[in-house]
């Protein structure tokens, strides 16, 4: 089982190969026409900022349990995500899975280029920048055919790092019809995360979670008694 703590950089490129996999949309023609680099590339997501905010719930799933939860109260009440929030906050996930980020002006943020650069080395990933020298303005994340082959391999032969697949796939669903902005919105939300100082680790909200989730379940059970 993979601890909660610092990562490796080959956890850290595992981990974005994976979320990049998932979130990846498809390619417009027009983005790779003029680059032989992305001649097999099947999916991209756009801008780093999406990235790293997805990422986030990835590293955090006490934050991911909370929306969960946030989408539960203030949707319709589906027991699946009720079921979902209780799936990480039972058991021991929040502890041994939560890879802590730094806060910044613009939020969570993690230096993600040397595991970037495991994935494009391998030709698995194609990064491109939008802009000029000194001025870059996007940075998009196109996923190759080469890393979606190796995805599937992960999955098949590794069931620890497989974990990683699920996850992303929550968090896309989670994140579904909201752009890079309103996700960073979204988690600013967050108490301890607004609070905490640039340059210092997003504490966990695991406990709160927790308690959330079974104040919900006593009210549930109340209501059918």
């Amino acid at each position: 089982m993979l601890m909660g703590g610092p990562t490796t950089r080959m956890q850290d490129a595992v981990r974005l190969l994976m979320l990049i996999n998932e979130a990846a949309e498809p390619v417009l023609t027009e983005e790779i026409a003029d680059d032989p680099r992305l001649e097999t590339a099947i999916g991209v997501v756009r801008t780093q900022v999406r990235l790293q905010k997805l990422d986030f719930w990835v590293r955090n799933p006490d934050y991911l349990a909370n929306e969960l939860l946030n989408d539960y109260v203030n949707g319709d009440q589906d027991p699946a995500l009720l079921h979902m929030a209780g799936e990480i906050l039972d058991g021991e996930e929040p502890e041994l899975r939560r890879y802590p980020m730094l806060r910044y002006l613009f939020g969570a943020y993690e230096d993600l280029e040397d595991a970037l650069a495991v994935l494009r080395q391998a030709d698995l990933v194609v990064r491109r920048r939008k802009g000029r020298p000194g001025h870059v303005v996007q940075t998009n994340y196109f996923l190759l055919q080469a890393g979606r082959d190796m995805v599937v391999r992960i999955r098949a032969e590794y069931e620890d790092l497989a974990w990683y697949s699920f996850r992303s796939a929550l968090v896309v669903q989670l994140a579904s019809g909201h752009g890079a902005t309103q996700l960073k919105d979204r988690q600013y939300i967050q108490e301890e995360y607004l609070q905490t100082p640039n340059g210092v680790r997003i504490p966990s909200i695991t406990e709160r979670a927790r308690k959330r989730l079974a104040d919900i379940r006593a009210g549930l059970e109340g209501e059918s008694a």
